[in-house]
């Protein structure tokens, strides 16, 4: 049997910086985040309602594409299926992380979609970060609203009423995403509340980045 000791680290190590920066709780697991163990079938995760910083290695579950069980002694994350089912839809998935970070969950709850405002931002996450519906945590309808917005190729969105998804083709790039889009929802929350109109990017430079990440991310 293959050991899967690196990633189950990477997840854990990930989990506890995003926990201390405040993306995930600290005494709550407030989120989630896996690996996709590359080449094959199967996910590192979170288990389910556990401080990350109360967390080992072998409590890092690991489990294939229907959800069993490889190794670990917890139940994975509630949202086990929604990770699955970003890697079933996008092939240059690897990292997914589900945040409950405080600019991008206020967006959520008032239902705003963030627009290109930077380059950086549409060129590492895209022309969008849209909203995806609400639906129970783990349950089948939120795994449906979320693999019904995976076609637009971005690697942020904002789940309505819940927090933030980033998505990366390594844990770094995730973890890079989470970071950029916590700071712009920051920017972006602090120009809405000057009612002033928002200056987004012109339509030539979105097109533009569009057809950059084209090429950076096929």
């Amino acid at each position: 049997m293959r050991n899967y000791g690196s990633i189950r680290r990477e997840v854990l190590d990930s989990s506890r910086w995003l926990a201390e920066h405040g993306y995930l709780g600290q005494l709550s697991s407030g989120g989630n985040i896996s690996v996709r163990v590359p080449g094959e079938k199967i996910v590192a995760i979170t288990p389910s309602g556990r401080s990350y910083f109360s967390l080992d290695l072998e409590d890092i579950c690991v489990i294939d594409l229907d959800l069993n069980s490889i190794e670990g002694s917890l139940s994975p994350s509630i949202e086990a299926a929604m990770h699955v089912g970003v890697y079933q839809h996008r092939s240059d998935v690897n990292a997914v992380i589900h945040t409950h970070q405080p600019f991008t969950s206020t967006l959520a709850i008032i239902n705003k979609p963030i627009p290109a405002l930077f380059d950086e931002i549409a060129v590492e996450i895209g022309h969008e970060v849209e909203i995806i519906p609400y639906a129970f945590s783990g349950s089948p309808e939120l795994v449906s609203n979320v693999t019904g917005k995976l076609g637009n190729a971005c690697h942020c969105y904002l789940v309505q009423n819940h927090g933030a998804l980033s998505l990366g083709a390594d844990m770094q790039r995730a973890m890079r995403n989470s970071e950029l889009l916590e700071n712009v929802a920051q920017i972006y929350y602090h120009a809405l509340a000057t009612g002033e109109e928002i200056q987004k990017l012109p339509p030539a430079a979105i097109d533009y980045f569009s057809d950059m990440r084209k090429l950076r991310f096929k």
